[in-house]
């Protein structure tokens, strides 16, 4: 469960936004939105869901692709650009593409997250010198990182490298970590790489792979972040197929029906040798001919085909499905179903969240949303700093009231 995720020198975001799904103090009301876990003693509450307002150009994609370039760098371990350039957000992959292009002189951007896992309330944060907006040469260095467990100091990296008590973790730590920590400790601190992060070099390394795992795991299977939504397309894959075979999928074109979205019954069609299945409209009963689903199918038919079975995941898993422009040629009454399978505590018994950006006031009722769950971006016109806020962050009465 994603609780808090901050950023700051992100594109449009010079100084620090913070996205929480936590829910705000004072708060009233759909409570089926509030999910709870205990850690401990501890009892932690997030929110299963959350939409972001604001006009074109006001920094709302630069928020999911912050979550989105955070999660990239920390997969891939260090700051140096990726080889291959095939992702829609390009500044996951350019990180010259991330300082905020009206700084004067470099300033560090720093990123943070927390969030619940397999018992464990986990922050984990850095800050890195990128240089300059454009700036491909630069000499990258990380600046800080830190790691906390269940609020405990795990280790903290600045000009030195200091370590909490590991006691914590004993379970997950390697194997003979008691006979060999002085030396691990040393090598540790003298074996730093400053384009480097800790967490997923040395500390995997000689401290805990098991606890990297979880946190790497946790990143990569359940924080779904799309962007550039309308341009994912699922791709299936059969064991064993048989060319020229047609796999209809009775649950996806079930769902389709009941969301009111296709009257044509959809399946898989191998073409090739690969494995690799591309989605067809089914025609003429028990012939099974079909052609392929984007001549025939609609574009909003298309996305739900592509997006559904992410929702499903993160209902199965306990995911966080973050999705720009997720309403984008969808119809209102189905978004506002798959909105509903979040907010039902009898289906999303594993606290699964869904978050997007939109521009449909539709989602503007306080009988879907709390007032926590509508978030705002704005962009001065003067510096085109962009801002974010909530809607909870306002009285309901007096003057100033919403």
């Amino acid at each position: 469960m994603l609780l808090k995720f901050t950023a700051s020198n992100y594109k449009s975001f010079k100084d620090e936004f913070v996205f929480s799904l936590i829910p705000a103090p004072k708060q009233k009301g759909l409570d089926y939105s509030v999910m709870e876990e205990v850690i401990g003693k501890t009892s932690y509450r997030g929110l299963c869901s959350a939409v972001i307002y604001g006009p074109n150009a006001s920094g709302k994609t630069n928020i999911i692709e912050a979550m989105d370039t955070f999660k990239t760098i920390v997969l891939r371990g260090h700051l140096r650009n990726a080889e291959n350039h095939h992702r829609y957000n390009a500044a996951s992959e350019m990180l010259e593409l991330i300082p905020n292009n009206a700084l004067k002189t470099p300033e560090p951007v720093h990123f943070s997250i927390q969030f619940l896992t397999q018992g464990m309330l986990v922050d984990y944060s850095f800050s890195a010198d990128l240089g300059m907006f454009l700036e491909a040469e630069y000499a990258r260095k990380i600046l800080s990182e830190t790691l906390l467990i269940n609020k405990e100091l795990i280790f903290s990296r600045n000009t030195d490298l200091v370590f909490g008590n590991l006691e914590r973790i004993q379970d997950l730590l390697v194997d003979a970590f008691e006979d060999n920590k002085t030396g691990a400790f040393a090598l540790a601190k003298s074996g730093l790489n400053a384009t480097e992060l800790f967490l997923m070099n040395g500390f995997r390394t000689m401290f805990s792979a098991k606890l990297t795992a979880l946190i790497s795991e946790w990143l990569k299977q359940k924080l779904m972040v799309l962007v550039h939504a309308d341009a994912i397309e699922l791709v299936r894959k059969f064991t064993d197929p048989k060319k020229k075979s047609i796999y209809v999928e009775k649950t996806l074109n079930e769902a389709a029906i009941n969301f009111g979205i296709n009257s044509n019954a959809l399946g898989y069609v191998i073409m090739d040798e690969s494995h690799d299945a591309k989605l067809f409209s089914i025609f003429d009963g028990e012939k099974k001919t079909g052609i392929p689903a984007e001549l025939f199918e609609s574009y909003g038919t298309l996305r739900f085909i592509n997006m559904f079975p992410l929702v499903v995941n993160a209902l199965l898993n306990g995911g966080v499905l973050i999705v720009d422009e997720f309403d984008a040629s969808i119809h209102p009454m189905a978004l506002m179903n798959i909105i509903n399978l979040f907010h039902n505590d009898d289906i999303n018994i594993h606290h699964a969240q869904l978050v997007f950006n939109t521009h449909n006031p539709i989602f503007l009722n306080s009988n879907l949303y709390r007032r926590d769950e509508i978030k705002f971006v704005e962009r001065n016109e003067e510096t085109h700093f962009s801002t974010l806020y909530a809607l909870s962050d306002f009285k309901t009465a007096g003057k100033s009231g919403v």
